[in-house]
């Protein structure tokens, strides 16, 4: 059997690890209903808490933007 020789290992390049991170993502918040529930959402992975008032979801929306 023939065996290939193994690739050298990969390392980051030195001016990669000094790199300022990329800009944080653009925040975009929706709301999802869910039975008699409505949460807000946004891209970041926050989740609000589930309201019966979609006002009060769209609240906790905007509240979320203004935080961020």
């Amino acid at each position: 059997m023939h065996e290939e020789p193994s690739a050298p290992a990969r390392t980051m390049a030195p001016h990669l690890l000094s790199c300022p991170p990329p800009p944080a993502a653009e925040h975009r918040t929706t709301t999802i209903e869910r039975g008699s529930f409505c949460l807000a959402r946004c891209t970041c992975g926050w989740s609000g808490p589930a309201r019966r008032s979609r006002d009060r979801a769209r609240t906790d929306a905007a509240e979320h933007l203004d935080a961020s």
